[in-house]
């Protein structure tokens, strides 16, 4: 394998350097280091390859929208070296076969780790508990568990899934939403759901579910993580619970850090999403979560849709947008231009946290010699207008489109091999 220098580095914000790597490991970090290869990084800030715990990835079934593939190239792009993908596919990814299935078509395809989440429930029915622990134990050695995009409402049943999990330090990942107070809901709940004449969606429907669940893991003593958390009054739950020592993580995505449902206005299904954009109100409170510690992570929730899906009226379009490849941009916009965080603590909750949360031991690790090789280099002084057409994704259903946003990831490296290089993907990678 080749080796690399990484020239003049501004690693994790704070310390120019060079980093050398060689057989997939960083050898040094210094002054002066050499490598068969030079990449000047000067003015680029290095990382570790980010981790997203909320991908849907579409295979097996819905191919057309995504494929494990294309989803991990997009992830490349966006500085990604390993991404969690949703059990929402068909079949439904609740047995090893199926987990398996997805695991080594990420290995095969070489841009990105890609480890499957497992269902909850059979079929995301919500009234049996999967093959949890058949899919622990495959070579997928799956750690996370969500039926994501339905939420496990059924009390008995949530507990029982808290309970098997510990056998193995798995983590049950809620969709928080209690289905009666959701039904037909279409956009965030408040004054301007009446005005446009839309069903509302309030955010009380989420904030009970995650009430009942941080006590359901108080109670049995397991591991809670939220997903896609979007309203104050969760922030302030998920903060309530820490303090209580309770052991629940939670995760914002770009999109509720950046947009509201202002923007539902225009009625284009491009900002149709679940949980649905807030208000301003929630968008500050998602913000100061993410700064202070309560949210732990930033999250994509990358939902790629084909085109028949979106481009038509807004009661019949899926919910749903992508995110792979903006999220560091957008996250740079919100969280570091604005002071709210530091490239470091990016790093920790886009790279570390997830790693951790998910149990995935080779990602998510420090810029330190002799520590795996998956780094992204980003350029934060670049700006770039977002054109849907330009992405690694089968789909286009990009909220950003026309958006110009700060940042664009110059290369990423997967355990020594760039999956890009020079702001391009690098077609042709082999494992």
């Amino acid at each position: 394998m080749t080796s690399y220098v990484i020239r003049g580095a501004n690693i994790l914000g704070e310390t120019v350097n060079d980093i050398t790597i060689e057989d997939g490991v960083i050898t040094a970090i210094g002054t002066g280091l050499e490598g068969d290869e030079t990449i000047d990084a000067t003015g680029l800030v290095a990382l570790p390859g980010l981790v997203d715990l909320h991908t849907h990835v579409r295979e097996p079934g819905r191919e057309d929208a995504e494929t494990v593939l294309t989803g991990s190239k997009a992830a490349a792009r966006g500085g990604f070296t390993c991404v969690h993908a949703m059990a929402n596919t068909d079949p439904v990814a609740d047995t090893a076969g199926v987990v398996e299935q997805v695991w080594r078509l990420g290995r095969e395809g070489g841009y990105c780790d890609v480890q499957p989440v497992g269902a909850v429930t059979i079929g995301l029915g919500g009234s049996r508990l999967a093959e949890l622990g058949a899919m622990a134990d495959s070579a997928a050695g799956v750690r996370v568990f969500s039926d994501d995009g339905k939420c496990v409402s059924d009390a008995v049943i949530m507990r029982r899934a808290l309970e098997y999990v510990k056998a193995f330090d798995g983590v049950i990942a809620q969709h928080a939403q209690e289905p009666r107070l959701t039904e037909g809901a279409q956009m965030n709940e408040g004054p301007l759901s009446g005005e446009l004449g839309l069903t509302g969606w309030p955010a009380v429907a989420e904030e009970a579910i995650i009430a009942r669940d941080v006590l359901l893991a108080e109670h049995v003593g397991s591991r809670l993580h939220v997903c896609h958390l979007s309203t104050r009054g969760s922030v302030e739950i998920i903060r309530w619970a820490k303090g209580r020592g309770i052991d629940v993580t939670a995760e914002v995505t770009p999109h509720h850090l950046l947009l509201s449902d202002d923007l539902v206005r225009s009625y284009d299904p491009i900002y149709k999403v679940n949980p649905p954009l807030r208000s301003n109100d929630d968008v500050a409170a998602v913000r100061e979560g993410l700064a202070d510690g309560t949210i732990d992570i930033v999250a994509t929730d990358h939902a790629p849709h084909p085109m028949e899906d979106k481009e038509c009226e807004w009661s019949a379009a899926a919910f749903g947008m992508l995110g792979l490849e903006t999220a560091l941009s957008v996250v740079q916009q919100t969280m570091v231009d604005t002071g709210l965080l530091t490239w470091a603590q990016v790093a920790d909750k886009m790279s570390a946290k997830p790693a951790s949360i998910g149990r995935v031991r080779d990602q998510g690790r420090p810029l330190e010699a002799g520590e795996p090789a998956n780094i992204v280099l980003v350029d934060p002084a670049a700006t770039r207008v977002i054109d849907a057409r330009d992405t690694a994704s089968l789909s286009r259903n990009n909220p950003y489109a026309g958006l110009t946003l700060p940042g664009e990831v110059v290369a990423t490296f997967l355990r020594g091999r760039p999956t890009v290089r020079d702001r391009a993907l690098v077609e042709g990678v082999t494992v």
